[in-house]
């Protein structure tokens, strides 16, 4: 049997699978095993969240709590994905997580789970691209290279609202930053090929600057101390830049201090929703999900030890706060060229992570208004015949993304929200599964964990809660206040309107009442959906 034949007899497999699960074959499947783990790769991005987010371990609880921290939450998040794979591999849809939390958990369940799971995607999306412009774009290639005084291109975030949205800046940044978006969604709007292509190699980017970044931390820091790895310190306050107030337990600053690898190992859900544009999704989605986070984790941890190594002193670098890594390749004697392609390897690593977030993020809005989830849920459904793309859902997910991006006084913490919004929409399905396990989930994929699943999901189930009790405490204590308003609008809308009106997934016999509807659906969009 050729490649050709076997690739088809694949692509022929998924499409039954799909129609099983009640879903037409719209989206084009092209993507294969390397290119569904480099989408997670890529949102994941450690060059985004292990360079920008620095200082949160580090100004928490010292050295320590970066190497000790890193390997414990990314080991943590691995169980996640092995979790969410074992659900993955049995039903590959592009809803992912709002598709498994309706099947295991109910409708009602599902409906809430898309929420969260879109809102956490939507400042994936945004957090990225404003950390693209304001923390990396600018300081290290528009003021080093092109001269660029940074009060022109960024606005003062410690001024009021009101005086920011008055000034030039605030402009200049909403306008780079609806570029940015309108770049990002355009490559999306063309098709999965042209994703795929620069995601595949965002996944080959980030490991090649990783491991440059690495090596040259290394070979020029002052000295090299091994001891420092392992050293705690409570950081909090001043002696931290003040990035975090002040805390008298040492344990407190450690858990805090989490937070840098669980921001930082987010996103992996894109794996699935892409499930219905990979090949052998069955099989390939969970190794896209489980490559993604241990890869992170080996090319992650490498790095930021590399960087605690190469401080000449690291209570310097700790009283240098929000702006560490910055003060960090100013110090260490990098050559100059060799500094400059790094810093562009970082920067078109990170507009290529918020790319993949916005395939994440257009596939998840394509999925729940397949499903009923919006008011305009047959506009946003929409798959255009020329790219395969769901274009509306793009374009709708950049505006969503943009507009998060306004308004700046609030807006880290609401970038702080969008890991502890994914970590509960990834606990969710999780939980559901570990009740139906048995019960109403009798037929697995070919990913199983065995005797592993439920002690796993319990793993998985209070790691998350630990993790959104970390991700609340302050400054970020708004997001205790979000999460309660979210929930009650969510209740609001849920028994006053969405509960008669959303259908949800189609389960049982709405399965086969479908497949008239499916053959009507894929020959809309043509055989090259295949």
């Amino acid at each position: 049997m050729t490649q050709a034949s076997k690739r088809e007899d694949a692509i022929q497999q998924d499409i039954a699978d799909l129609h099983k699960l009640g879903y037409a074959q719209e989206l084009f499947r092209s993507m294969g095993g390397f290119s569904n783990f480099a989408i997670s790769f890529s949102i994941i991005s450690i060059l985004t969240g292990a360079v920008i987010l620095y200082d949160y371990g580090l100004a928490w609880a010292g050295t320590a709590a970066v190497m000790i921290g890193w390997p414990l939450i990314t080991v943590f998040v691995l169980l996640i994905a092995a979790s969410m794979s074992e659900i993955a591999s049995a039903y590959p849809t592009a809803g992912g997580l709002y598709h498994w939390a309706s099947i295991l958990g109910g409708r009602g369940f599902g409906w809430s789970v898309a929420w969260f799971n879109m809102l956490g995607l939507v400042f994936v999306v945004s957090s990225v691209d404003v950390g693209l412009w304001q923390l990396l774009f600018v300081p290290l290639i528009g003021q080093n290279y092109l001269g660029w005084d940074p009060a022109n291109f960024i606005p003062a975030l410690g001024d009021p609202f009101s005086a920011q949205i008055a000034s030039g800046a605030f402009w200049v940044q909403a306008i780079a930053i609806a570029i940015i978006l309108g770049a990002q969604a355009l490559l999306n709007h063309i098709g999965i090929r042209a994703t795929t292509l620069l995601t595949d190699l965002s996944g080959y980017l980030i490991i090649a600057v990783a491991v440059v970044l690495t090596i040259a931390m290394l070979a020029y820091a002052p000295s090299i101390d091994i001891g420092r790895l392992f050293t705690f310190t409570n950081n909090t306050g001043d002696a931290g830049g003040a990035v975090w107030p002040l805390s008298e337990s040492l344990f407190y600053a450690f858990l805090l201090g989490l937070l840098l690898p669980a921001y930082t190992v987010t996103g992996f859900d894109a794996s699935a929703h892409t499930s219905e544009e990979t090949r052998s999704a069955a099989v390939n989605v969970p190794k896209g999900m489980i490559r993604s986070v241990f890869w992170s984790l080996v090319f992650g941890y490498v790095m930021i030890c590399s960087f605690v190594l190469a401080m000449p002193t690291v209570e310097e670098g700790a009283k240098q706060g929000f702006s560490v890594f910055y003060w960090l390749m100013n110090t260490v004697p990098i050559p100059a060229f060799l500094k400059f392609l790094l810093y562009i390897g970082i920067v078109i690593a990170n507009f290529l992570c918020a790319l993949a977030g916005l395939t994440s993020l257009s596939r998840m809005i394509f999925a729940f208004a397949r499903d009923g989830g919006f008011p305009a849920s047959n506009w946003l459904r929409h798959v255009s015949a020329a790219y395969r793309t769901p274009v509306n859902a793009i374009w709708v997910g950049a505006v969503l993304a943009f507009l998060t991006t306004l308004y700046t006084p609030k807006f880290w913490t609401l970038a702080a929200g969008c890991a502890i919004f994914l970590y509960l929409s990834y606990a969710a399905p999780i939980g559901a599964g570990f009740f139906a396990e048995g019960k109403s989930w009798t037929k697995k994929g070919p990913f199983q964990l065995g005797a592993f699943s439920k002690p796993f999901a319990i793993i998985s189930v209070l790691g998350a809660l630990l993790l959104y009790y970390c991700g609340v405490q302050p400054p970020y204590d708004a997001l205790v206040t979000y999460t309660g308003v979210l929930l009650l609008i969510m209740a609001v809308v849920w028994f006053g309107l969405a509960r008669t009106r959303f259908p949800g997934p189609p389960i049982g016999d709405l399965i086969a009442k479908r497949q008239a509807e499916i053959a009507a659906e894929e020959k809309a969009v043509g055989e090259a959906a295949r």
